[in-house]
């Protein structure tokens, strides 16, 4: 098992991650502009991309290559003035600075403010003798921090609030969520900093059982009778990287490394046909179910709000990764600004997937079976108590697909002695409450060119009688999704509902339009009343489908700015243009995630849990694609047993 060298080749196109130097450089130029002060600190720091059409203009050659941007969020910690400003780093120039409304939205939040917060709790009397009262020792707690969402609380308007939990940790290495003080939430104001109101409405006990899984007091002696399994190749990997740029067998894409997003999948093309121009999980919320009074709120988008690229964690061979591994390291700003580099932020590696095609015959003797194998692009991201793995896997056969791998600590709390319609409980006085995970892909298509649309496809079932006497006949119904004001879409599993990207302008041998599949799972939309604070501002999640038509600044499926949002950001705004999608250049936001009804399972540690979608291609090639993958060599063919 061994990493393969990552030293770079520097390529320089108008899509690559910032630089270190760029980073600094967009730094510097806004402080000679007088945007900087000492009390300022850095939200995010990120490209900011040239519209689509003028890449592929420059690569044509029909025009200028792009100039460098960037696109810098600001928080003035001493005033709570919030700035958007975008940068030239080809010119050194500042293209634009705008104050951010805080009645749209305010700027996520800074890892300086939940510690702002942990400081001043500790010294806030109000809330010690709300701890005392139940019996615990205020210096043995930890405040837990959590973005506020919207409601109609009058000591709110215009300020920048967050909700703080408290969970008692006995010693510097206990786990704390195992011991939440429930039945209490401070409310704060950030930059002046003072509880606006202080949710104290039950007394709970505070669970005392160790939730310390990494100790063999909680989880038992080591599994005995596991064998090594050792991952080789022995002429290397089928991959080719240069800088951001790969190539694999018949793929060929870049990728880069965004503060808010993280991985980004950018100009696939399958066979030296493009594919997509642009695919990245551009936002996810984890609402929770439970209606209690210190909890109702609960409701964190973790790309809008965390900026959850900027936890990426250092992945480690042949922990996180197995085999073969090339990793990408991640340039990012800090809150001051200046860069700093993730290591091994990004594992890619090829894997064995089973059987690709295999047939014998019963007329010719003919035995033959293909390996299928998959190219790997993934990265893992911490946020809080959990842990989030994206995995973009490219096939032999053209298939892309996204598995998100969810697995870290279940938000606790105390469960109430008379029951729970809203949690589960999974030890001594713990509970853990009802929630979803709902992620939104953004999928910029570009399936053999941009001229695309969008066509709803499902099965059908054909009455008896003339034409189908028999009553067994079934076809195919299709819906070419015309315009956006009918491009919000629900999954059907009872007709496997399907949605065909497709070009309008070509076809293949056949006549066919060469199309990707994208094929949901079958899992429920937000499940809060539609009239709900959550449904508002994270309207994405209430259908599996979206289609808008491209605009370079629609990126967020919730908005640009999601903490303490207004309701009706994101996609339906983008949507209420109604542009044609019929033979345009169109985006897909596709949402998918699960349904979390926690099991004593899932406690103290959860074992991972999977969600995600498949694009497969549909009459993109003439024919199978995959006929010429060689057979695997007969000394590698082996097996034991009798």
């Amino acid at each position: 098992m061994t990493a393969v060298d990552n030293t770079p080749t520097v390529v320089t196109n108008p899509l690559s991650s910032l630089t270190a130097d760029e980073i600094i450089s967009a730094r510097s130029i806004l402080t000679e502009a007088g945007h900087v002060a000492t009390t300022t600190r850095f939200v995010y720091v990120g490209l900011e991309e040239p519209d689509k059409a003028e890449v592929l203009a420059d690569e044509a050659g029909d025009g200028p290559t792009p100039g460098r941007r960037a696109r810098v969020m600001m928080l003035d910690m001493a005033s709570g003035a919030a700035t958007d400003a975008i940068v030239s780093l080809t010119d050194a120039t500042v293209l634009g600075v705008e104050n951010v409304d805080a009645e749209v939205g305010q700027l996520p939040i800074l890892d300086a403010e939940f510690e702002i917060v942990a400081e001043f709790l500790a010294g806030e009397p109000q809330w010690n003798d709300a701890l005392r009262k139940r019996g615990v020792d205020p210096t043995k707690t930890v405040a837990v921090p959590l973005s506020a969402g919207t409601y109609d609380n009058p000591n709110e308007a215009g300020r920048r609030i967050i909700r703080s939990f408290a969970f008692v940790q006995d010693h510097e290495k206990d786990l704390p969520w195992a011991h939440p003080v429930d039945g209490l939430c401070a409310y704060v104001d950030i930059i002046n900093p003072e509880i606006v109101d202080l949710v104290d409405y039950r007394i709970f006990d505070v669970p005392a059982e160790s939730g310390n899984f990494d100790t063999p007091e909680v989880a038992g002696p080591p599994l005995e009778g596991l064998k090594p399994i050792e991952i080789t190749q022995p002429e290397g990997p089928s991959f080719t990287v240069d800088g951001e740029h790969i190539e694999w067998t018949n793929w060929s894409l870049d990728i880069s490394y965004d503060q808010r997003e993280g991985l980004i999948l950018r100009k696939l093309t399958y066979q030296g046909r493009d594919v997509m121009y642009r695919a990245s999980i551009n936002e996810m919320v984890v609402p929770y179910g439970d209606p209690s009074p210190n909890r109702y709120w609960q409701n964190y988008f973790d790309t809008g709000e965390y900026v959850f690229g900027r936890y990426a964690n250092e992945l480690t061979l042949g922990c996180d990764c197995l085999g073969e591994i090339y990793y990408f390291d991640a340039t990012l700003a800090d809150e001051q600004g200046s860069p700093r580099t993730i290591s091994n932020a990004v594992c890619m590696h090829e894997e064995d997937y089973g059987t690709l095609w295999k047939h014998t015959d019963i007329f010719t003797g003919m035995s033959e079976v293909r390996r299928q194998r998959r190219l790997v692009i993934s990265f893992f991201t911490t946020v809080g108590n959990y842990d989030y793995g994206f995995y973009w896997y490219l096939y032999l056969d053209g298939t892309i697909e996204l598995e998100a791998k969810l697995t870290g600590i279940a938000f606790t709390a105390a469960y109430p002695e008379e029951g729970s319609d809203y949690q589960s409980l999974v030890a001594p006085g713990l509970g853990l409450p009802y929630h979803q995970h709902l992620f939104s892909a953004r999928l910029d298509m570009a399936v053999d060119g941009v001229r695309n649309a969008v066509e709803e496809v499902e099965a059908a079932r054909v009455p008896m009688g003339e034409g189908n006497p028999w009553g067994n006949a079934f076809t195919v119904a299709k819906t070419r999704i015309g315009s956006e004001a009918d491009g919000a879409r629900d999954a059907n599993a009872a007709t496997g509902r399907t949605w065909h990207i497709l070009n309008t302008e070509k076809t293949g041998r056949m006549g066919h339009h060469p199309a990707y599949a994208l094929h949901a799972e079958q899992t429920p939309t937000l499940l809060a009343d539609p009239a709900s604070s959550i449904a508002g501002r994270a309207a994405f999640t209430t259908k599996q489908l979206w289609v808008t038509r491209y605009d370079a600044k629609e990126r967020y499926a919730a908005g640009d700015f999601v903490n303490q949002s207004a309701m009706g950001g994101g996609l339906p705004a983008y949507q209420s243009a109604d542009r044609s999608l019929d033979g345009e250049d169109i985006v897909v936001w596709h949402t998918f995630g699960l349904t979390h009804f926690p099991r004593t399972e899932d406690w103290p540690i959860m074992p991972t849990d999977y969600a995600g979608f498949t694009l497969k291609p549909y009459n993109f090639s003439d024919a199978s694609p995959v006929m010429n993958v060689p057979p695997t060599t007969a000394k590698h063919c082996h097996g034991h047993g009798s």
